[in-house]
Order: structure tokens, then C-alpha cells, then sequence
């Protein structure tokens, strides 16, 4: 069977399986990995064997590329602290556990080997967090230290695998270990930020999507292998020009190179994901024939082996998590400003979610042949993926309902995107207000004002009632543009059919008439919260709250701009500090802290005791009449 083939019959299998897993709300690594290695042991089957070089330089670096760019620079920043201790820290705490326990099972081996396979199995993989943290509804603040550990701490793994494997050879003093150490991650960040730095010079004078996107998709490759040949680490170097693009994207690419790649990217990503599991189970046969084979490691040392390496790396993450999250906020005497300390649920979920992947099973391939035992080694690294991808990766759901840990709520993230949608519509219409001329046709102004009026109730209409047979305004007009847009096409694509206008022509029509219908998408009800979690929003989930609290809506739609006290506007001053709003009725006032105290004035006149934050960012809501928070 041709290579060809074998790629094709492998990415069609790995594609299949992860839509069965959507389609029945499972989880894609691990129905990939199980069904992967049922697969191995079927006759005929290509395996595939995965090779170092091909995963480090080829699968690796546009995976954490695509993670990278999607990663919020701002989240990174704010948790560098448990980040760098978990990705740095804890890989060097878990490979010398794993070196430790290594030498009680094997003492024939020296620790230089063992400190291989620690360092091998160390870092938990970017790919398996980011695929299971999206499934798994987790607090955003984990799901932020799971990817920033999973992105960086390849980088320490493979420099303390690469020192390791020196030290195999020969000898490696201490001070050229951490010069080593240093300048892999000094090297990879400057190289990750000059490239970032010419590509946005590039991208200023780009406009063209395509020739955009295939720089886009040389980036991660570019910056892995430039890394490589200065002695850096080519992980640090794809994650620092992944983060510095995706964060600077907004200024300097125009909307539709956003678009594009944004899809370019999820298209890969989820094709090399969906590849990868099902190659980790494939292995299995190959991994097991080499190991009974070899005469160096008794089978049953072998399966001692696995097993104390994977009760080692989880017992390691447990037993760090707790002291990394608390003791520095105690060693330094108070909790950084504007930083809450993480609660013990949420470390306990962090501890829990260390499933390994590709990148594990491919470091353990870079052991020199000659190793002694390298087999039993190279099995004991696939026990660990394999251990951690069953074993973490399907009960992770169960442990999150068990510590009762609450991901974001759906209604203050309704609520936030409608606050959001709302100021940046009224900016849209400011601007208008102040660019447009006496010359302006009135129909073409009229017809914008409209438009983002339209835009800014999309999303409040969508906090609307939970009556499903209910059409909003903008569902209506999505609906009815669409139907339009569907007859344009059709008219459209007769014509192409016939031949009578030239074919690019006719192309570039139906990429505007696609283009609007994508932009429509948005005026969907069915972006927003779904009936269920709409319903949701009628009722507190915080016990012991006052029967006027739990009485009320989470959220609901404003009576008035969102942006402003209609009261105080009445007035003719706009010197409010913060809004609320009636959770009874939806009127917005000032809060106490303004000179007119609206709120406050309208639960005197109307008694509707309770009002919330319309503040971005914050969700509480106040019962005036039991002067109680909930």
C-alpha cells in the first residue's frame, strides 16, 4: 500500500471518528486513542509509525501555533506566576520524580536514562488540554493556566531531554546546563518576536486574504526551525510569534484576511488533532512487539515500569498544584492587587487535567537506539499517554460536576457580548454623527443609522423571552435577507451555468453575496443562549439567596441604552460613576455613587427591589429591600 494511500485512509478514519464523537458529545482524544489502538491490532492496517523529526518540526509546530493564536495575551500576563510554575517548575519536579522512581524499578540503569524518560513524560501535551478543556465546561481561569502550562512547558521538557541525552554520551557540566537552559529560551523568544515583528511589517502592506493566510501558515514552521538552528527552543519561539500575532491581528490585518485564517486554522487544527490521537493508538502494536522482543528488560519489570511512571506523574502533578497555587501569595505576604487567589476546587481540576500526547510519544523516539532497555522505556512513555488520556481525560467531566467547579455563566456571557455589542454600535453611530457631510444623501444615512441600531439590539433581543415561537426583529431580518440572498444566488448561478458572463465575473458576485450571508450569521437567534440556557437565566443558582433574589432574572434586556442614565441625560448631565439596572422592568439608573442616585430613585418610586451590575465585567446583582448581594 503507497504512503498516499495510507495518509489518506488514516486522516478519513481519524475525520470520521472525531464527528461521531461530536455528533454524540464525546470526547474526540479519547475515542481517537481507544479506537486507535483496537485499529493496531487489525491485520493489514497502516500504523504509520511516527517519526521524531516529523512530529517536533512537522505536527507540533502548527498545532501550538493555532493554540497560541487564539490564547489571550492579557490572561497569559495576569497568571504568569502559576503558569511559569507549572510549566517550568513542575516538569523539572515530575521528570526527577520520574528519574527517582525509575532507578527503584531498573537500578541497572543509569539516572541519565532515567532522567530521559522523566523528562520525556514530564509535560502534559497542548493538543489533549485544549481539546478536552474545550469540551469540559471549566472555569476560563483554568482553562488558562492548562493551555499557558501546555504551550511552554514543551520547551523545558525537550532542553532537560536533550542535556539528558548529552549526558548519556559523555558528561554535561552544570554551568553549560543552564547556559543551555537560558539561551533555549531567550533564543526561542527573540526569534518568536523578530519574526512576529516582520511579519507584521509585511502584513501592513498586504491586503490580498490569500497571499495573508500562506504567511500565516509559514509562521509556525519558519519560527520552530529558525529556533532550532540558533541552539533555541523552537516551541518558545512558535508560541511568542503565535501570541504576539494573534494579539496585534486587529491592526494589522483587514477583516477578511481575520476570517480566512481563523478558518484556515481550525481547519487544520482539527485535522492534524483528529490525526494525531488516532496515530498515538496505532502505535501500540509495534511499541508492545519491540518490547517483548527485547531480551534487555525482563516483561515483568516492563509492567512495573508503566505502571509506577504513571502513578508517579500523577501523584507528581497532585502533590505540586497545591503548594505552587498557595505558598508564593504566603511567602510574599499578600496576594497581588487585582488577583484572586485560585479556590482548592479549582487546583484540584488543574491537578487532575495532565493528559499527555504526541509530543511525549515522540520524545521517548529520540532516545539514542544504543540505550539500554530503550523498548521498555519507549512503552513506559506510551503507558503514560495512553494511562492519562483514559484515565484523567474521561473522568475530568466527572470530577468537575464532583467539585462542583462552575464554568463561565451563560447568562453574564449574554449579557457581557450585548453590553459589548451595544458601546461598540453607539461608537459606530457616533462616528457617523461626526463624519458624515451636508451633502450625504439622506436615504444613505438614514439606511446606516438603522443598520447599527439593528446591530446593537441584535444581542439584547436575544436575552429576550424564552418563547421559542417568538421571532425577534432580528431574527426576522436575518431570515428574510437570507431568503433574498438565496434568490440572488440562484439568478446567479443560472447564469454561470449558461456561460454568458465570464467566469471570474461571475465568482466575485457570489463571493459578496456569501460573504453578507456570513456576516448575517450573527443576527441569528441562534448565536445567543439556547431556550435551555435562557431558562436558566430566570433562576439563581447561589443558595440562601432572599426570596426577591431568587424570584428574579440573572439578566434581561435594558429599557434604554445600556451606555448612559437616561435620567441624568434628561438632565442634561452625564456625570454618572457606574449603571444598574431593574432586573423587574429594565430601567437603567445611576448608581449611589453619582450625584442623582437614580437606581436608588426608582426602586423608591416603582419598589422593584432588585437591580444588577450593567458594568462590564461584573455580574452581581442587590436586593434593596434585604440589603442582601446574590
Amino acid at each position: 500500500m503507497s504512503l498516499a494511500i495510507e495518509l489518506v485512509i488514516i486522516l478519513a478514519i481519524a475525520a470520521g471518528t472525531a464527528g461521531l464523537a461530536s455528533r454524540f458529545s464525546l470526547s474526540a482524544p479519547l475515542l481517537l486513542t481507544a479506537f486507535g489502538l483496537v485499529l493496531s491490532f487489525v491485520p493489514g492496517m497502516p500504523t504509520l509509525p511516527l517519526e521524531p523529526d516529523v512530529v517536533l518540526e512537522g505536527l507540533l509546530p502548527p498545532l501550538l501555533y493555532a493554540t497560541a493564536l487564539r490564547t489571550p495575551w492579557v490572561d497569559l500576563r495576569r497568571n504568569k506566576q502559576p503558569i511559569a510554575l507549572l510549566s517550568v517548575g513542575l516538569v523539572l519536579f515530575t521528570a526527577f520524580a520520574v528519574a527517582f522512581v525509575v532507578k527503584l524499578v531498573l537500578p541497572e540503569v543509569s539516572f541519565a536514562i532515567a532522567l530521559a524518560l522523566g523528562a520525556v513524560v514530564a509535560p502534559p501535551d497542548a493538543v489533549a488540554a485544549s481539546a478536552v478543556a474545550r469540551r469540559v465546561s471549566m472555569p476560563r481561569r483554568v482553562v488558562t493556566l492548562l493551555e499557558g502550562e501546555s504551550l511552554l512547558n514543551d520547551a523545558t521538557a525537550l532542553v532537560l531531554l536533550r542535556t539528558a541525552i548529552a549526558a548519556i554520551s559523555g558528561t554535561v557540566g552544570v554551568l553549560s546546563t543552564g547556559a543551555d537552559f537560558v539561551w533555549a529560551v531567550a533564543g526561542g523568544a527573540l526569534t518568536g518576536w523578530l519574526l512576529a515583528l516582520v511579519v507584521a511589517f509585511v502584513r501592513h502592506r498586504v491586503e490580498d486574504p490569500v497571499l495573508d493566510t500562506t504567511v500565516s501558515l509559514l509562521v509556525p514552521f519558519i519560527a520552530y526551525l529558525g529556533a532550532e538552528q540558533l541552539h533555541g527552543s523552537g516551541v518558545i519561539a512558535v508560541v511568542v510569534a503565535g501570541i504576539m500575532l494573534g494579539h496585534r491581528s486587529i491592526e494589522m490585518q483587514s477583516a477578511m484576511s481575520r476570517v480566512t485564517e481563523r478558518v484556515i486554522w481550525r481547519t487544520v487544527q482539527f485535522m492534524l488533532e483528529s490525526a494525531v490521537f488516532l496515530l498515538i493508538g496505532l502505535q501500540l502494536q509495534d511499541l508492545v512487539t519491540a518490547a517483548l522482543e527485547d531480551e534487555s528488560t525482563p516483561n515483568t519489570d516492563v509492567l512495573v515500569l508503566c505502571g509506577a511512571v504513571l502513578l508517579t506523574v500523577i501523584g507528581a502533578r497532585a502533590l505540586w498544584v497545591y503548594p505552587s497555587a498557595y505558598l508564593p501569595g504566603l511567602l510574599v505576604g499578600r496576594i497581588r492587587r487585582n488577583e484572586t487567589p485560585q479556590s482548592p476546587r479549582s487546583v484540584a481540576l488543574v491537578g487532575w487535567a495532565g493528559m499527555r500526547g504526541v509530543v511525549t510519544l515522540a520524545a521517548a523516539l529520540t532516545i539514542p537506539e544504543e540505550v539500554p532497555g530503550r523498548p521498555a522505556l519507549v512503552v513506559a512513555a506510551f503507558a503514560v499517554v495512553a494511562g492519562t488520556l483514559l484515565i484523567q481525560g474521561t473522568t475530568l467531566p466527572w470530577m468537575v460536576r464532583r467539585l462542583r467547579v462552575v464554568g463561565p455563566d451563560p447568562a453574564q456571557d449574554a449579557l457581557q457580548e450585548a453590553l459589548l455589542q451595544q458601546q461598540a454600535a453607539h461608537a459606530g453611530l457616533d462616528r457617523l454623527a461626526t463624519s458624515k457631510r451636508s451633502g450625504d444623501a439622506p436615504d444613505v444615512v438614514e439606511g446606516l443609522e438603522s443598520w447599527g441600531e439593528r446591530v446593537a439590539n441584535a444581542a439584547w433581543e436575544r436575552l429576550g423571552s424564552t418563547d421559542a415561537e417568538r421571532e425577534t426583529p432580528a431574527a426576522a431580518f436575518h431570515r428574510l435577507r437570507v431568503n433574498m440572498l438565496e434568490a440572488e444566488r440562484e439568478v446567479v448561478a443560472a447564469v454561470r451555468s449558461d456561460g454568458s458572463v465570464p467566469h471570474d465575473l461571475v465568482e466575485r458576485v457570489l463571493e459578496r453575496i456569501d460573504q453578507e450571508e456570513a456576516m448575517l450569521d450573527g443576527f441569528s437567534t441562534g448565536t445567543g443562549p439556547s431556550a435551555t440556557e435562557r431558562s436558566s437565566m430566570l433562576t439563581s443558582p447561589k443558595p440562601g439567596a432572599c426570596e426577591h433574589l431568587k424570584e428574579r432574572p440573572l439578566t434581561r434586556a435594558p429599557a434604554s441604552r445600556p451606555d448612559a442614565c437616561p435620567d441624568c441625560v434628561a438632565l442634561g448631565e452625564r456625570t454618572w460613576v457606574h449603571l444598574r439596572m431593574c432586573l423587574d422592568c429594565g430601567h437603567v439608573g445611576c448608581c449611589d455613587s453619582s450625584p442623582h442616585r437614580h437606581a436608588d430613585a426608582h426602586y423608591r418610586e416603582t419598589g422593584h427591589p432588585v437591580m444588577r451590575s450593567i458594568e462590564l465585567g461584573e455580574s452581581w446583582r442587590w436586593c434593596f429591600e434585604d440589603a442582601e448581594l446574590g
